[in-house]
C-alpha cells in the first residue's frame, strides 16, 4: 500500500512558542486516517503545513510520492481540504455556490456533474435553497461538496464535527464513510472526539503539546482488555475498602471523590457488578469513561494510582 502522506520530523515555531515538536507520521492510500489532540494540541498547524498555508520551521512533507517544497501545485491538485467552518456565500444558493468555486478553481464543469456532487452530500434537493437557512450540518456538507468539485485523491477535514448536533455528527461520520468505501479516497480526519475516530478510522495518530504520542491501528490501539472503568456507589469510600479484599483490587487505577476508576477488559464489568452487588454494595452506575484525556492518561502512565489500603 503507498503512502499518500509521509512527513517526517516536521517542527513549527510561532516565536519561542512551539506548535508542532518533530512530528513523523504515514498517511496510506485507502486509510480514513484520524489525527486526534485536544484543542491546541497542534493539529490545526500541521493541516495548515500540510496544505502549505503556513511554512514548517523545520521537516519534510511528501505526498503523492512527492516533496512538497518543489511540486506543491500538482500535490495541491490531488487535495481538497475544508478549515474549521467552510467560507460560503450566505446570500447564494448551494448550487450558486458550488457552481462559483468551479469557476474560481479554473474548471468547466457541466451542470449535471455538480448536482451530482450535491447529490453525493445529500444536498441534492436543497440545491437552490440559500445558504443561510442552511444548519451548520448542511454547511459542511456543502463545503465538503466544494472540496470535491476537482475529484481529488485525498480529503483533508478540520475538525468536520465541530459544533454540530447529534444527527450532524451521523450524518458527517456517514459521508466520510461513504467517502471511502464508495468513492476510494483516502480522508485525513482532525479531531478532538475519540468515540468518533474510533468509529470511523482504520488508523490514527494522537499528538499532545505537538509531540506524536502514539500512531498505528485503530482495533490493535484500542485495547479491549484496557478499558478505563468508572464505578459509581452510595458510599465509595466503603465500596473500595470491599474491593481491595477482594482480585478486583489488582485492577484499581485511582479513586477520587466519589468515582473508582478501573483498567480492566469490558466484557469483565457484569462479574465486577454482580460481585458488588452480592457484597452489599449499592451500585449507582458502572460505565466505561471514554474521553480523550483518559486515553492520554493510560498512554502515557500519568496517572498512578495510590495504594492507600496496600499498608
Amino acid at each position: 500500500m503507498s503512502a499518500i502522506i509521509q512527513v517526517n520530523g516536521l517542527t513549527k515555531y510561532f516565536k519561542e512558542a512551539k506548535a508542532v515538536d518533530d512530528l513523523s507520521f504515514t498517511v496510506n492510500e485507502g486509510d480514513v486516517y484520524g489525527f486526534l489532540g485536544q484543542n491546541g494540541a497542534g493539529k490545526s498547524t500541521t493541516i495548515r503545513m500540510l496544505l502549505t498555508l503556513i511554512q514548517p520551521t523545520s521537516g519534510d512533507i511528501n505526498m503523492f510520492g512527492m516533496d512538497l517544497r518543489t511540486h506543491r501545485h500538482k500535490i495541491l491538485q490531488q487535495v481538497g481540504a475544508i478549515i474549521e467552518r467552510p467560507d460560503l456565500y450566505r446570500y447564494l444558493s448551494a448550487y450558486e455556490n458550488i457552481s462559483i468555486f468551479a469557476r474560481m478553481s479554473g474548471l468547466k464543469i457541466p451542470k449535471k456533474r455538480l448536482m451530482e456532487q450535491l447529490e453525493l452530500v445529500d444536498l441534492a434537493n436543497r440545491a437552490d435553497s440559500k445558504v443561510k437557512t442552511f444548519s451548520q450540518g448542511m454547511k459542511q456538507r456543502l463545503g465538503i461538496a466544494i472540496a470535491l468539485i476537482h475529484d481529488p485523491r485525498l480529503i483533508i477535514l478540520d475538525e468536520p464535527t465541530n459544533g454540530l448536533d447529534p444527527q450532524g455528527i451521523a450524518d458527517m461520520r456517514n459521508l466520510i464513510l461513504d467517502l471511502s468505501r464508495n468513492h476510494k479516497k483516502t480522508v485525513m480526519v482532525s479531531s478532538h472526539l475519540l468515540s468518533e475516530i474510533e468509529i470511523i478510522a482504520n488508523r490514527m495518530l494522537i499528538i499532545d503539546r505537538g509531540k506524536k504520542i502514539i500512531e498505528g491501528n485503530v482495533q490493535e490501539l484500542f485495547n479491549p482488555a484496557k478499558m478505563i472503568v468508572e464505578l459509581q456507589t452510595l458510599n465509595p469510600a466503603k465500596t473500595l475498602e470491599t474491593i481491595m479484599s477482594t482480585k478486583w483490587k489488582s485492577f484499581v487505577r485511582s479513586h477520587e471523590h466519589d468515582k473508582i476508576i478501573f483498567e480492566m477488559n469490558k466484557v469483565d464489568i457484569p462479574e465486577l457488578n454482580n460481585e458488588l452487588v452480592e457484597n452489599g454494595v449499592q451500585v449507582l452506575q458502572i460505565q466505561q469513561r471514554y474521553s480523550l484525556e483518559e486515553y492520554f492518561l493510560s498512554l502515557t502512565k500519568a496517572q498512578q494510582y495510590v495504594a492507600t489500603f496496600e499498608n
